[in-house]
């Protein structure tokens, strides 16, 4: 087994690029893989789950291949993929198995869809009841989880459809099927979430047009339409920003830059969450980069006060939770976070896990059916190893704690933190950080 272990650093300081963003990775891989001619994707983000997804689009027919510091993606045209000879194994990547899922759905052919122990526990239910919709049909184990078998529609169907809850995975697979399915198939969100698909297809070329009304956001995509391969320029990812952001925040003396971060703005609900609980981040100028807003951001060591995060936040910041729960329980006064039921059904449990892992190391939490309260004392006494459940995102939270604790936070499983941010560990010691690994007998 491998121990990793965080003890408490000095001032964090320098400037980093953190890795490209995995939403957008994952969406320009499938783009270029269903589009006419050559996508030459740069600042790809090379972690697992990404790969997983560049592996499966080659078992369908697409040509990938590294050319560089970029990739290459020779696309099959709307329609063309063919059928994999084995299995798709999407590894630890719901937004790759369910995405991918959206576009097998309007393709003739049957495919089986797994991943690891992780990812076959997580219900795909959401995706496969628009899937079906449009015509796809569906044999999965109870609860709709993997392995499952697709067999995508002969005739597609287009689909007017509004989300139950905002979810861009479930947005995103409709939108991928109704790419290859005849006539115009209608989005309603209520509520908006995260619109990377939405920008990327109107940067390949997509018949997309957007309106807004009284019932919300609609997203209408007229079908059978080719795409055309083109450059895309992934920014970094804010999800991944916010591990040396909050470790900044909570170490004393520290500042430091990160470069070229997705500044999209329905992804910046944690750094809105942080400034109202008093953190000094500033950001540079705006460009725009593929239809995406683009920028540098500088944060200082602040001292946090506890707040009730609104929970129509969720959306913007759904994935920035577990490590809000470390600022919070390094700030003075009461977090309350609440609306986030879908925590439940991530990696792990997300909510679960951080009230386990935070009570452990000397958080007085409290945890709810659909959030939690921490109550934050300016300072953690720290001393505990803690289970990450296969979860990146609780790994990487809690080394940023023993960054701050009085004494050093272990977790087991650190592994998995290569399915979003390979080289964490020296990306966070090259700003000062002191994150060690260790081999243990089982």
């Amino acid at each position: 087994m491998t121990l990793t272990r965080a003890t408490r650093a000095d001032a964090l300081s320098g400037r980093f690029r953190p890795p490209g963003d995995k939403s957008i990775s994952h969406r320009a891989l499938m783009l270029g893989a269903i589009s006419i001619g050559l996508t030459r994707i740069s600042g790809l983000l090379e972690s697992a789950d990404v790969l997983a997804t560049a592996n499966a689009l080659e078992s369908l027919g697409a040509g990938i291949k590294r050319d560089g510091d970029d990739w290459l993606v020779e696309g099959c045209g709307i329609g063309g993929l063919k059928a994999p000879v084995d299995v798709l194994n999407m590894g630890n990547s719901g937004t790759g198995a369910r995405l991918l899922m959206g576009i097998i759905a309007s393709h003739p052919f049957s495919t089986i869809v797994s991943g690891d122990a992780s990812l076959n526990e997580r219900p795909m239910g959401r995706i496969i009841e628009p899937l079906t919709q449009m015509g796809a049909t569906f044999e999965a184990r109870d609860g709709g989880r993997l392995p499952l078998t697709l067999k995508g529609a002969t005739s597609p169907l287009p689909l007017t459809y509004t989300l139950p809850v905002p979810s861009a995975q479930v947005k995103s697979a409709i939108l991928l099927a109704a790419l290859n399915t005849p006539g115009e198939t209608t989005i309603t969100e209520p509520i908006p979430c995260r619109d990377h698909t939405e920008r990327m297809l109107a940067h390949f070329g997509a018949d997309l047009h957007l309106k807004a009304d009284a019932d919300g956001r609609r997203i209408i995509l007229r079908g059978e339409r080719e795409l055309t391969g083109r450059p895309v320029h992934v920014p970094a990812d804010p999800s991944s920003a916010a591990f040396p952001l909050v470790a900044a925040l909570i170490c004393p003396g520290s500042q430091i830059t990160l470069e070229g971060i997705c500044a999209n703005p329905l992804r910046t609900g944690l750094f809105d969450t942080l400034r109202e609980m008093g953190a000094d981040i500033a950001f540079g100028p705006a460009q725009e980069q593929d239809g995406e807003p683009v920028t540098d951001i500088t944060c200082r060591a602040s001292t946090l006060k506890g707040i009730t995060v609104p929970p129509e936040r969720a959306p913007a910041m759904i994935d920035e939770y577990p490590v809000l729960a470390i600022a919070a329980a390094m700030a003075k006064g009461t977090t309350t976070m609440r609306g986030l039921g879908e925590l439940r059904i991530k990696e792990s449990d997300r909510l679960a896990a951080m009230a386990k892992g935070l009570a452990a190391c000397g958080v007085d939490v409290e945890e709810l059916d659909d959030g939690l309260i921490i109550h934050g004392k300016g300072n953690i006494p720290g001393g505990a190893k803690v289970e990450s459940h296969l979860d990146h995102r609780i790994a990487m939270s809690f080394l940023v704690l023993g960054i701050a604790a009085e004494n050093p936070v272990e977790i087991t499983g650190g592994a998995t933190i290569d399915t979003s941010f390979p080289g964490f560990a020296k990306a966070m010691n090259g700003l000062g950080a002191h994150i060690t690994e260790e081999k243990t007998s089982p």
